[in-house]
């Protein structure tokens, strides 16, 4: 496949195995390669890059702030170009093992006042404020493949696959595509430390999904941050671009989201159904507010997917239902006969920034507001 769909792809004719006879290369104990990584101007991009540290870190705290240049970011104009990070999050690297680690950063302008795209700030200030209501968050982040060329990977370059039904979940070579790097993304999140709980072929051909939680208050946004860098990464190896666009194809083939379920302690306990109801009546109050959270385009990429087609609900209306997926809230069927459980937000776009989403729902459904 990769040499007929990808011959224009650099980095699929590299010969993969050579890097190995470097990065076995041994490393005095206390050496430890990290990569930093941060959210640049688009909100919802990724950029890393790599220092060496002559200690092994314990917390984020220990590490160094560094630098880097905003305006080849989107973030500061060249005159006055330090952006500076903030090291949040520690993980395990997949790619060189050992010590070495990933490190997820927050981003400062200058002056020390957070960049526009620094979500993760004011989410941790209402997350810590919502802790005691011990809300748990669990994301399903869906993708798509891309040949080199933007095509969907897989599909006839003048034409298209068989229409949406034997894809979802599905098993064969005429079903789904690039499993090696559903695989391979699956195992780099668990070695990471990323508490990925699963994955599975969507709707539309090429298209896959992997879920994130439940995870307590930001570390949702952490995690799902670095699972993409991750995709993104481990995709680049391979040759294939994985997009987080909300509808990658138009017509009559599926979007992606990034369907979010909550829940707090009080909808976990018996009789919770009514503490979810409760919140679903004050989500039905505030839809414009988190339409615009839950897209970087303050809910533009999410028009084009939230059309009430295709398991979607109407970006223009609120809605809710137990085991509707073409409703803007679904309870699930078991949670409904248990009585208790969580609900699922089904409107938040695939390449949604979850500070946004967890700001967002934490602030209406805890905080009131």
């Amino acid at each position: 496949m990769s040499a007929r769909i990808l011959e224009d792809s650099p980095n699929a004719r590299i010969n993969k195995t050579i890097l190995d006879r470097y990065l076995s290369l041994p490393l005095q104990e206390n050496i430890v390669q990290a990569t930093y990584v941060w959210i640049d101007g688009t909100g919802e991009d990724l950029r890393c890059k790599d220092r060496t540290l002559d200690f092994i870190p314990q917390s984020p705290k220990e590490l160094p702030v560094w630098n880097y240049d905003g305006s080849s970011c989107y973030q500061a104009e060249g005159s006055n170009s330090d952006t500076y990070l903030y090291p949040v999050a520690i993980y395990k690297d997949p790619f060189r093992r050992g010590n070495n680690i990933l490190v997820m950063c927050d981003t400062y302008k200058f002056d020390g006042t957070p960049t526009d795209t620094n979500k993760r700030k004011t989410c941790l200030e209402v997350a810590n404020k919502c802790a005691a209501e011990e809300p748990w968050f669990g994301i399903e982040q869906e993708y798509t493949f891309l040949d080199f060329d933007g095509h969907p990977l897989g599909w006839p370059k003048n034409g298209f696959p068989g229409p949406q039904g034997p894809y979802y979940c599905g098993v064969g070579a005429n079903k789904v595509y690039a499993r090696d790097i559903v695989d391979a993304h699956y195992r780099a999140c668990l070695y990471a430390g990323i508490k990925v709980s699963g994955t599975n072929a969507e709707v539309m051909p090429a298209q896959w999904e992997f879920q994130v939680g439940p995870c307590e208050g930001i570390s949702i946004g952490d995690d799902l941050w670095m699972a993409r860098f991750l995709l993104h990464r481990i995709s680049e190896e391979f040759g294939i671009v994985s997009t987080l666009d909300p509808k990658p194809m138009p017509g009559d083939w599926n979007g992606a989201g990034a369907h979010t379920n909550v829940s707090t302690k009080a909808m976990r306990e018996d009789g919770g159904i009514r503490d979810i109801e409760k919140a679903v009546a004050k989500l039905s109050k505030c839809h414009e507010r988190h339409i615009r959270a839950y897209d970087p385009k303050q809910g533009q990429d999410n028009a084009r997917r939230l059309t009430g087609k295709h398991e979607t609900s109407s970006i223009n209306d609120f809605s809710a239902g137990v085991a509707n997926r073409g409703c803007s809230i679904r309870i699930p069927r078991g949670v409904n006969d248990d009585g208790k459980g969580y609900f699922e937000d089904r409107r938040p776009s695939s390449n949604c920034d979850p500070y946004s989403v967890v700001e967002a729902i934490l602030r209406t459904i805890c905080l009131d507001e």
